[in-house]
């Protein structure tokens, strides 16, 4: 997952704060919100980019001193309630692969994550549909039944209507989180390879930095990435860090 989601990101940041999230999730042996927050603050005030403009401005008000869950209404607010976007989709895959999380408690806590930065329910019900996926492949559901795994998550009909859709086709180029996650899907359903979908996904969006970034981490779970996927789609992290923490969650399986 996380080597699919370094391919798919072609900007690095959503990569970048997932590895923060994966850092968290392996120092604290679980999902510690307050540890999560803190380390993407760190990483955004020591530079950290491309994290949609709703985290960015949670990011600002929290550098200024605001507390965290004012600094998330007060941009909720601001924005008229629009921080439906897709960075916590992004970011997610983590938590899908911390054994740490139970697969009981998997969609609430991918739903409190999102909630770190993006107040509107369905960016979290987005999280959580994409967190119960990806534990479903890596444990080695096929793909219909995970999907249907994804499915039974969805707490609002906008997010089951993406999932429900995503047979049809693309739901659009934006960042929406429902649009990213049936585009998304359409793409990781319709194709037999990760490299595939990954790329028909990029020729699809073209410089926008949404749909492939959840295809890579989608199509990572559910076929694996290679050598001569990451040569096609260069990450833009250390492959190092990657399989380091990589290799970190999936210990808590042994």
């Amino acid at each position: 997952m996380l080597l699919g989601l370094a391919a798919g990101d072609r900007n690095g940041g959503p990569v970048r704060m997932a590895l923060e999230l994966a850092e968290a999730l392996v120092e604290a042996g679980g999902f510690d919100p307050e540890r999560v927050f803190a380390r993407y603050l760190a990483w955004w005030e020591a530079g950290g980019f491309d994290t949609g403009p709703v985290a960015e401005r949670v990011f600002r008000l929290a550098t200024a001193g605001w507390p965290r869950e004012e600094a998330v209404r007060r941009v909720h607010d601001a924005l008229g309630g629009m921080t439906a976007g897709c960075n916590p989709l992004h970011r997610v895959a983590p938590l899908a692969a911390a054994a740490a999380v139970p697969g009981a408690s998997l969609a609430d806590a991918a739903r409190a994550e999102a909630a770190l930065t993006h107040l509107h329910p369905l960016a979290g019900d987005g999280a959580a549909a994409v967190a119960v996926l990806c534990r479903s492949l890596v444990l080695g559901r096929p793909w219909q039944e995970a999907v249907a795994d994804a499915a039974a998550t969805a707490r609002l009909p906008e997010t089951a209507a993406a999932i429900g859709g995503a047979a049809e086709g693309p739901a659009g180029k934006g960042g929406y989180a429902p649009e990213v996650l049936q585009t998304a899907l359409h793409f990781v359903g319709r194709h037999r390879s990760l490299e595939e979908a990954l790329a028909a996904a990029i020729d699809y969006v073209g410089p926008a930095n949404y749909c492939p970034v959840l295809v890579g981490a989608i199509g990572g779970a559910r076929w694996c990435a290679d050598d001569a996927l990451l040569e096609r789609f260069p990450p833009t992290v250390p492959v190092d860090r990657l399989e380091r923490l990589a290799g970190a969650l999936a210990a808590g399986w042994a």
